[in-house]
């Protein structure tokens, strides 16, 4: 399976098995805007608890705010949206497609480096153990023509993106021959910026009405509560505060599904430090939050990190986490030195002193802040891709449907439905007895009861929505009063006494399980 194929079979399956439906789509839909079904939000909320426990149950100074969408319009001024907070936007005119300009540019560049790999990847093969990657990297023309390529490249952006030379874009695009996806053809259009804020009214009447903005991050609403929280919450620097929350974007090209959308949700915590030791927070934020990624055992492999070539207004450092998706390396998590920035300008702009007394040193000043921000929806879409796979099974399983599956590999702690319980017919007092399990395991864990069809398929059903564990109640239960739990990542079966299920499955769906590890 291609990982295009893949791609679209998540996709598919999100919508068969209720994880995400396309939003409006009795009237043919609303363009990248998506609601989360009934196992979607149960996947969604646990990812959201696993993040929120992490960083404010697990860190005894960081505490957590959920402030307002509408925010007053002057903190978006305050916070350099309203002038700055644009991408490049390019039209193909034969396609009649419209792409941002440093996205195009940055997937040249990602081929190249793709050709670079694949030319390593044969003389490897080619050499065997006599390869010296480090020097074919250094001497091979091919790959130092391409890796000059990619440098030429990628210095050229950077210094057209930092002087807004939006002619130099678009300069490097025809130099590089980039082709619209579509039409195949060079025929662009200028580049111009494109402001992503959504913008509405607030007031009783239209043209008394004052324009806000829907908020583009809610990174804001840390800032302008910085001193309520730190007052209220007798914080010391260092400190963080986490929120997670709705945000929009006017996104020039929203697609990919899940990955870039007009509203989505972000996990954000700004930690606020003492200037000059910025830095060291920066590095240790970027440890701390790979340690997170790696925790769910999707693999090391997976991830990178990607230093900024153009850092924002407000940035001293600034690096994504990079996740790969089906469709490539892409960001799945910001780690960004915001240096002093939001509260020197909201200082400004309000007029109110944002400042904070150190005892230790006695003297007050604006602290440094380090932001690390998280995309929900690009996490949850990261969790389906790891998990997802068809499995060939060698032969078929006594009791189970098929020699193939689709499974869900989700961790348990994370799975939508934590258990399933099933009689193994629905008569003879079966029904019955599984309810009294049900009804044990209901208050620990999110549980499904299931009756109908065969147990085979039952079982193909909580594979295909990732349940790990699922216990049926057959004759013999009636008279052992024991139990047959199945594993779903190894569709093994064991008898155990009904008195175990609870204690057994509660330490196995635990959220422990996985902080634990940080």
């Amino acid at each position: 399976m291609t990982q295009e194929e893949l791609f679209k079979n998540i996709i598919s399956h999100c919508k068969e098995y209720g994880f995400v439906f396309p939003s409006s789509e009795i009237y043919d839909n609303l363009g990248a805007v998506y609601d989360y079904g009934p196992y979607g939000v149960e996947l969604k909320n646990n990812i959201r608890e696993y993040w929120w426990k992490s960083m404010v149950q697990m860190n005894d100074n960081i505490v957590g705010l959920d402030a307002a969408i509408f925010m007053h319009p002057t903190v978006w001024k305050a916070s350099g949206h309203v002038d700055a907070f644009s991408d490049p936007l390019i039209d193909n005119k034969d396609s009649k497609k419209r792409y941002r300009a440093d996205v195009l540019i940055e997937e040249y560049v990602q081929k190249t480096e793709d050709k670079i790999e694949k030319e390593i990847e044969k003389a490897s093969r080619r050499f065997g153990e006599k390869f010296d990657e480090k020097m074919y990297r250094h001497t091979n023309p091919r790959v130092v023509e391409y890796r000059k390529k990619v440098d030429e490249v990628n210095a050229r952006m950077k210094s057209a993106l930092e002087k807004n030379d939006l002619a130099e874009v678009k300069q490097i695009i025809v130099d590089c021959e980039i082709v619209c996806p579509v039409s195949g053809s060079r025929n662009w259009t200028d580049v111009r910026q494109f402001n992503l804020m959504f913008s509405t009214q607030m007031g009783s009447v239209s043209e008394d009405a004052n324009t806000i903005y829907l908020r583009p991050e809610t990174a804001q609403g840390i800032f302008v509560n910085f001193l309520n929280v730190q007052r209220s919450a007798r914080m010391k620097i260092p400190f963080g505060i986490a929120q997670t929350g709705k945000a929009f974007r006017n996104e020039i090209v929203a697609r990919q599904f899940l990955f870039r959308m007009r509203e989505f949700e972000q996990m954000e915590m700004q930690f606020f430090v003492r200037p000059g030791e910025e830095m060291q927070w920066y590095n240790t934020w970027k440890e701390k939050r790979l340690k997170w990624h790696l925790a769910m055992g999707f693999g090391a492999e997976r991830y990178r990190f990607h230093d900024h070539l153009k850092l924002a207004h407000y940035a001293n450092a600034a690096c994504d986490i990079e996740f790969a998706f089906p469709f490539g390396f892409k960001e799945i998590e910001g780690i960004h030195s915001r240096t002093d920035f939001d509260l020197s300008s909201h200082e400004k702009f309000s007029g109110k002193k944002l400042q904070y007394f150190d005892p230790e040193l006695n003297k007050n000043y604006i602290p440094y802040v380090i932001e690390t921000s998280i995309g929900l929806d690009r996490m949850f879409l990261a969790v389906l891709a790891s998990a997802f796979e068809v499995e060939k099974l060698d032969s078929a399983v006594a009791g189970e449907e098929g020699t193939e599956r689709i499974v869900l590999r989700i961790p348990p702690s994370l799975a939508p439905v934590k258990v399933a319980v099933f009689p193994l017919v629905k008569k003879d007092g079966l029904p019955e007895k599984a309810m009294d399990v049900f009804n044990n395991l209901k208050n620990i864990c999110r549980c499904y009861y299931e009756e109908k069809d065969t147990i085979g398929k039952r079982y193909r059903r909580q594979d295909a929505i990732g349940t790990p564990f699922c216990i049926t109640i057959d004759h013999e239960s009636l008279k052992d009063n024991c139990v047959t739990i199945r594993y779903r990542d190894t569709m093994k079966q064991e008898r155990i006494p009904i008195g175990k299920v609870r204690e057994i499955v509660e330490e196995k769906v635990a959220l422990r399980n996985l902080l634990s590890s940080l």
